[in-house]
C-alpha cells in the first residue's frame, strides 16, 4: 500500500465520521434539520411509513438518478451509508443540547461549517462519493454547473418539496439550504487527493465522455 493509498483511505474515514458528527451537531442546535430531513419528515408523516425506512427509500431513489449522470458507485457510497449515521450518535451522546440561543447558533454554525469541511475531505480521497453529493457532483460534470448553484439547487428543490408534504422547517434549515453550497465549493479544491501527486491507475477519471472526467476547479 503506497502512502497515498493510505492517505485516501484515512481521509474517507476521518470525513464521513466528521460529517456524521457535524450531523449531530446541527440536530443538538435545534434550529432546523437539513433539507433531506425535511423531506424525510414530510414523506414519512404522508406515508405512514417510519423515517429511518423513509430515508434509506430516499437514498435508493436518489442513487437511480445517477444513471442519466453517468455516476458510479465507490466503496466510499457504501461506507456513506454504514458510518455516518453511527457518528451522528456519537456526537449526540457526547454533545448536550444547549439552553441559550447564542449557544445553539453557535452549535449550528460549527456544524454547518464542520459539514462541509467534511464532504469535501472525503469527496477529496476520490472513492465515491454518497447519494446526495455524488447527485451534486454528478450535475456539476455532467451539466458544467458550478458546485455551489448544483448543491444550492438541490437543497432549495428539497426543501420546498419536504415542506409541501409536511416537513419541519427552522431558520437553521433555511440556513444550511443557501450556504451549504458556497462551503463545499471552497472546501472540494482543498482536499483533493491529487494535489499530493498522480492517481494510481484504477483510480484516474475516464475520458469526459463516460461521465468520469476530473472537477473543474
Amino acid at each position: 500500500m503506497t502512502w497515498i493509498t493510505a492517505r485516501r483511505s484515512v481521509q474517507l474515514l476521518a470525513g464521513l465520521f466528521c460529517y456524521g458528527f457535524a450531523i449531530g451537531m446541527m440536530i443538538q442546535a435545534q434550529l432546523g434539520v437539513s433539507p433531506w430531513d425535511v423531506l424525510g419528515q414530510g414523506a414519512a408523516r404522508q406515508s405512514g411509513i417510519p423515517f429511518g425506512v423513509v430515508t434509506v427509500l430516499i437514498g435508493a431513489l436518489v442513487l437511480l438518478l445517477w444513471i442519466p449522470l453517468r455516476q458510479k458507485p465507490g466503496i466510499g457510497t457504501v461506507l456513506n451509508v454504514l458510518l455516518i449515521g453511527p457518528s451522528a450518535e456519537v456526537c449526540l451522546a457526547l454533545v448536550p443540547a444547549p439552553e441559550q440561543l447564542w449557544a445553539k447558533v453557535l452549535l449550528f454554525a460549527g456544524g454547518l461549517v464542520l459539514l462541509a469541511a467534511a464532504t469535501g475531505v472525503y469527496l477529496g480521497a476520490r472513492l465515491g462519493p454518497g447519494p446526495r453529493d455524488g447527485l451534486m457532483t454528478g450535475m456539476h460534470r455532467r451539466f458544467g454547473w458550478p458546485v455551489w448553484a448544483a448543491r444550492t439547487g438541490i437543497e432549495v428543490a428539497v426543501l420546498s418539496a419536504g415542506w409541501a408534504l409536511g416537513g419541519t422547517v427552522g431558520l437553521g434549515t433555511v440556513a444550511f439550504a443557501l450556504l451549504v453550497g458556497p462551503l463545499v465549493s471552497r472546501t472540494m479544491p482543498f482536499f483533493d487527493i491529487r494535489a499530493l501527486g498522480p492517481l494510481p491507475e484504477a483510480s484516474r477519471p475516464r475520458p469526459r465522455r463516460s461521465g468520469w472526467h476530473c472537477l473543474r476547479r
